[in-house]
């Protein structure tokens, strides 16, 4: 029973670790790009504060019955 939890102990270390070494390459790369992102042009129908953009259309269409 000890080395069931010795070996699960060594394993959640061993995620924590990569975990960790995931995190700070991904922020690296993220650091790294300098690429610009561009937006894209979507039809806009505005009214006050609310804008109903393409996607919450297709779910309004997705919602018909």
């Amino acid at each position: 029973m000890s080395e069931n939890r010795q070996s699960a102990k060594a394993d959640r270390r061993s995620f924590l670790k990569l975990a960790g070494w995931g995190a700070l390459s991904g922020g690296a790369v993220l650091a790294l790009d300098k690429s610009q992102a561009e937006a894209s042009e979507t039809a806009v129908k505005s009214t006050g504060s609310y804008r109903e953009t393409e996607h919450i259309q297709a779910y309004y269409e997705s919602t018909k019955f």
